[in-house]
């Protein structure tokens, strides 16, 4: 295949990240693929990031996530900076077939910006669409800026303007979907569970991590909690910060500091901070359950497709993405009522983590991710948009 495509990661966090990065590791996962299908992909980064790529594009020698707690009138020029460096790409380079942007809400109003000679854009959204009303509630990209969700409940819960724009969903992938089955053999398959369970993702009202906590000490099971709170990547750091003002202001620290950590007694309730690679792996894997006690609808759920490749039972609140990615009863266990969570964390030891496994090998590899991309970019380059009722087969990869 001869195609060019600018994939757009960002400024925040080096690909792959170091840590968490939710969109940098879905970056890091998609682009190894593409370039093993053919396509030619320049990355849109920082200077550190180790990823394999065509042609490296930076601005910044780090990523910048930790300047976002800063005032706005420090930060405000960290994306511009970037945008600005991606837009003299396409425009001087030429050879930009399509660009894959990734960055929130300033990637798609200055990339719609560039006018009708410009490449076309696919635009992925990663996050909540009840954000940025204005901008969403009356995008128009023309004929050449599409976008794609990550869910299809997501897409359903988008303003009309972005409706109209979109080529469909692609549900996220994780290479441990990859030979997931022989790998938990390996492993020892259910032999090998522990008595943890197990709460990842950054620490928010959204995540439910107090919900879970309390559940963790009224049902008497063993909770594991771990991700950053706010740019806070490990309880040390957290600790040292304790009387930073800027620490002090931030939501997610008041979060953990008001909801959580009273409940967190170093024995049934741990937070060990952010955990990747071997370690996250180690941890999920030997995990009974993946607890995802959701207060918001979810829109991808990188977590849940790793838990389930890596043969662990997911059991949550039915919001969001959930329902699309767990099969109740299969692959894990859902309900509406936060107080019937405990019952179904008892209850998922019944789960085969062998159809977890099978379950992310047919639907959540790199390959398949790649593959649905491919036939977005085709569709986004070729004609009128198609309306959502029309777009099936590898559009919606459900």
């Amino acid at each position: 295949m001869s195609l060019t495509v600018l994939v757009n990661a960002g400024p925040w966090l080096p690909v792959p990240p170091k840590g968490y990065g939710g969109i940098e590791n879905i970056v890091a996962t998609l682009v190894p693929e593409l370039r093993r299908l053919g396509v030619r992909v320049v990355l849109g980064t920082v200077d550190s990031s180790e990823l394999p790529v065509d042609e490296k594009l930076a601005v910044f020698a780090e990523g910048q996530f930790g300047h976002l707690q800063r005032p706005y009138n420090q930060a405000c020029g960290i994306v511009q900076s970037h945008l600005h460096a991606v837009v003299r790409r396409v425009r001087d380079g030429g050879d930009i077939d399509l660009v894959h942007d990734h960055v929130e809400a300033a990637g798609l109003a200055t990339l719609a910006a560039l006018g009708p000679d410009a490449p076309p854009v696919l635009h992925t959204l990663h996050w909540d669409l009840a954000k940025h009303p204005e901008l969403y509630g009356g995008f128009d990209g023309g004929d050449r800026v599409r976008v794609n969700g990550v869910s299809a409940s997501q897409l359903a819960r988008a303003p009309k303007a972005l409706r109209d724009h979109s080529v469909g969903h692609v549900h996220l992938a994780t290479p441990l979907a990859v030979d997931a089955e022989r790998r938990l053999a390996d492993r020892g398959g259910a032999a090998a569970k522990g008595r943890h369970v197990v709460v990842l993702g950054r620490i928010n009202p959204g995540k439910g991590q107090d919900l879970a906590a309390r559940l963790a000490h009224r049902a008497g099971f063993d909770l594991v909690l771990a991700g950053p709170v706010g740019p806070y990547q490990q309880p040390a750091e957290l600790a040292a910060a304790e009387h930073d003002p800027v620490a002090a202001a931030n939501p997610d620290v008041r979060f953990w500091r008001e909801r959580v950590a009273p409940y967190v007694d170093g024995e049934r309730v741990r937070w060990i901070g952010t955990v990747a690679g071997r370690d996250r792996d180690d941890l999920v894997a030997s995990a009974r359950v993946s607890l995802f006690p959701l207060r918001w609808a979810e829109p991808g759920g990188t977590a849940v497709v790793e838990s389930l490749a890596l043969g662990t039972p997911v059991v949550g609140l039915a919001e969001g993405c959930l329902p699309e990615l767990v099969v109740h009863g299969d692959t894990g266990l859902l309900t509406t009522d936060e107080e019937t969570l405990a019952d179904l964390v008892n209850w998922a030891g019944e789960i085969d983590p062998r159809r977890c496994a099978a379950e992310a090998a047919r639907r959540f590899t790199p390959a398949v991710m790649a593959e649905s991309y491919l036939t977005l970019y085709e569709r986004v380059r070729k004609g009128p948009l198609l309306s959502l009722s029309e777009v099936k087969g590898p559009l919606l990869n459900a």
